[in-house]
């Protein structure tokens, strides 16, 4: 008990914080990592493009919890029911971090390597 399952990555190795970096990261360092204006458009571009549809996905997710939650307040719960609202919520979930992970994924790509690794100097901790 408390060890780690064989092949798991060891506690607080975090890889998508580890191997992405998110936008306002990315901006606190343009400078010191040498970020060009067609790549501050680039990930602008992304942000924005990606902006309306985790909004759309949070109201939608915060409707689904409060149906969710109102079918867990019932004295005699409908388990089929709770289920399927499960499965609701946690479809919008996989789709929030779906989203997510494209717009580091696509971040990371305008980067270049050597911006890359200076990004991962700096976010190493006490930098």
């Amino acid at each position: 008990l408390g060890e780690s399952a064989p092949g798991s990555p060891p506690p607080g190795d975090d890889p998508l914080a580890r191997f992405l970096f998110p936008p306002d990261r990315v901006m606190a360092h343009a400078s010191e990592i040498g970020l060009d204006d067609a790549q501050r458009s680039a990930i602008r571009a992304e942000v924005q493009k990606t902006q309306p549809k985790f909004l759309d996905l949070q109201f939608d997710i915060q409707a689904e919890m409060e149906k969710f939650k109102n079918l867990l307040q019932e004295k005699r719960v409908d388990e089929a029911r709770a289920l399927g609202e499960l499965d609701r919520v946690l479809a919008l979930e996989k789709e929030i971090k779906r989203t997510q992970l494209g717009l580091l994924v696509r971040i990371k790509n305008t980067l270049t390597p050597a911006q890359q690794s200076k990004l991962e100097d700096l976010s190493r901790p006490g930098k």
